[in-house]
């Protein structure tokens, strides 16, 4: 759904191409230019339908809102040039969101903030804790280590991948880094069922923890939002089903 600014920008390209196509008429006169003007109002037409063409910051409402109906529907963009690193340096502190430049990697950030008795070594390193995992509805302890700290996971609820083609690929690197490292858009989890999910939209994967679902499909509204990130209509559909009974 186009904004206020997006209707106007709308409006005054459609105006400019008829202001052209009668320009051309006037001046050669209506016999045999009548298939120009069409041309060139067809042309205002296609170049500013938001479902092809979405230009950085159309779409959604700017805010972490949770109605899914404000978000943009449009066909997935392509993974070309996509790489975890045009996020940015993974779990960055060098970032302007919340918790960002107080000293602690992102992903110990959230590890200290979904778990309970959080064992941190210079108050930042989480060393333990115990996560009760929304996903799956268990018990997972953590304990830091290279056969271990795998247990937990610090998950993207819209996944990076999914940002790319959902508009992300067309970004600053700095805003790119932002919605990597923003806690809207993190939640530790299971590692096996981060895994599972992979960089699946809402209508692709859903936590095996039914109570959760909500939730979940809640929180990926809200980050599609601020970030004015689209929808396919398969997503759409699925945001608008849970907003109806959550």
């Amino acid at each position: 759904m186009l904004g206020v600014s997006g209707e106007l920008a709308r409006t005054v390209l459609v105006i400019a191409a008829i202001i052209v196509a009668i320009a051309v008429i006037v001046r050669v006169g209506p016999n045999g230019v009548r298939a120009y003007a069409d041309t060139a109002i067809n042309w205002a037409t296609e170049r500013i339908n938001p479902a092809q063409t979405l230009p950085d910051g159309i779409g959604g409402t700017g805010t972490p809102s949770d109605d899914p109906a404000t978000l943009t529907v449009a066909k997935s963009g392509s993974m070309r040039g996509y790489a975890r690193d045009r996020f940015g340096a993974a779990w960055t502190d060098n970032v302007d969101v919340e918790y960002g430049h107080n000293g602690c990697n992102t992903r110990d950030d959230i590890l200290a903030r979904d778990m309970t008795g959080a064992l941190t070594r210079d108050g930042c390193k989480v060393l333990s804790g115990t996560l009760a995992d929304p996903y799956t509805g268990t018990v997972v302890t953590f304990t830091r280590g290279p056969d271990t700290s795998a247990r937990v996971q610090v998950d993207h609820l819209v996944a990076l991948a999914n940002s790319w083609v959902s508009g992300a690929a067309s970004w600053s690197p700095q805003r790119r880094t932002q919605i990597a490292n923003d806690p809207l858009n993190l939640m530790a989890a299971d590692g096996s069922a981060n895994q599972s999910k992979g960089a699946a939209s809402a209508d692709q994967w859903l936590p095996p923890n039914p109570s959760f679902q909500c939730t979940y499909v809640k929180r990926q509204v809200q980050v599609k939002n601020k970030y004015r990130l689209t929808v396919t209509a398969a997503e759409k559909s699925v945001m608008m089903r849970f907003r109806g009974y959550c």
